[in-house]
């Protein structure tokens, strides 16, 4: 009799597993998602452009899906913390991560031990923004155009110096760019944080270095830094003042810009990615959340997962290239 019941629990046990299963399919998955919390995972500081905008758009998701969005800042080494987190994340599309182009396009070729492979452990989401990068010096600064810079560098190969925060990083890249497409030689010097970055262009501890409106505002806005050309085609529609690389002497016009997309855990099902998606991409429609982003010098960046694949895969190939030609690397 014992026997019998236990079989019949066993069978009811077998039912209850398959009808679940099929409940938690990935269609069905999709229908219902989300129905739970939703977590952000950043690389990001507290309080920084990147972490701001994240906030700013998991609040108008949350009212949207009826579901807090929450914004997890795990900041330092190198973005591993928050990468390493996704990767061991269920893959259902309740934990994100939040990367740029420094985490998912540089590193593989900056690290030779990267603790995560951007193309194999994660799948695209979306876009969130764009942000063209400036080349910033001192108020004081006699640098007043690319032409005035490169004629300096020039003329005193070596000695004339760009600051980064970040050994192989986009700023120290994009600098990199500059002394290619001029055929200058400058010396890099790298710092710890951001905010001294730009404390010691403001003195003329260091000559110049590359920066965003939300990296260099304040200091713009306080009289102490300048910001003399944009490292793109086109003026920024954020500073449109500002003239380009090339009409501000330089030879040809450059593109040195960042950008910043969600992924979510390789395994994630397409329906899941598909809703989240569409979801990013309504609120970035919002004409608050367009103007709350230029405040930062950011673009709504709004692309589909096939063209972030394609991004990511472009970004690689080129910073793998500009990483060779600078010698950068990180064991």
């Amino acid at each position: 009799m014992k026997q019998r019941f236990l079989a019949s629990v066993a069978v009811c046990a077998a039912v209850l597993a398959g009808l679940l299963a099929a409940t938690t399919s990935p269609a069905a998955l999709a229908q219902s998602f989300p129905a739970q919390p939703v977590r952000l995972i950043s690389p990001f500081p507290a309080g920084s452009g990147p972490d701001v905008v994240a906030r700013i758009v998991g609040e108008r998701l949350s009212a949207a899906w009826k579901q807090p969005v929450v914004v997890d800042a795990r900041p330092g080494a190198n973005g591993f913390l928050a990468a390493g987190a996704v990767k061991q994340a269920a893959p259902t599309g309740y934990d994100l991560l939040l990367a740029d182009v420094g985490h998912l396009a540089i590193s593989p070729a900056l690290f030779k031990n990267l603790p995560y492979n951007p193309k194999t452990d994660f799948v695209p989401v979306g876009g969130i923004y764009r942000t063209s990068f400036f080349i910033a010096v001192g108020a004081n600064s006699p640098i007043r155009t690319v032409k005035d810079l490169i004629a300096a560098a020039s003329a005193n190969p070596g000695k004339i110096t760009y600051g980064s925060n970040s050994v192989g990083g986009p700023l120290h890249l994009g600098a990199a760019q500059v002394e290619a497409v001029t055929g200058t030689k400058m010396l890099h010097v790298p710092y710890k944080e951001i905010s001294q970055l730009y404390l010691a262009v403001s003195t003329g501890e260091v000559d110049w270095a590359m920066g965003s409106v939300a990296s260099t505002s304040a200091l713009v806005k306080a009289g102490k830094l300048r910001l003399i050309a944009v490292a793109d085609s086109a003026r920024s529609t954020v500073l449109p003042d500002v003239p380009t690389f090339q009409e501000a002497g330089g030879p040809k016009d450059i593109q040195v810009r960042s950008w910043v997309a969600v992924m979510a855990p390789k395994g994630t099902p397409s329906a899941v990615v598909n809703t989240l998606n569409r979801s990013l991409g309504d609120v970035l429609k919002q004409p608050e959340v367009i103007e709350k982003f230029a405040g930062f010098g950011f673009l709504p960046d709004a692309q589909t997962p096939a063209a972030l694949v394609r991004l990511i895969g472009t970004e690689t190939v080129y910073y793998a290239d500009m990483v060779k030609r600078t010698g950068a690397t990180i064991d």
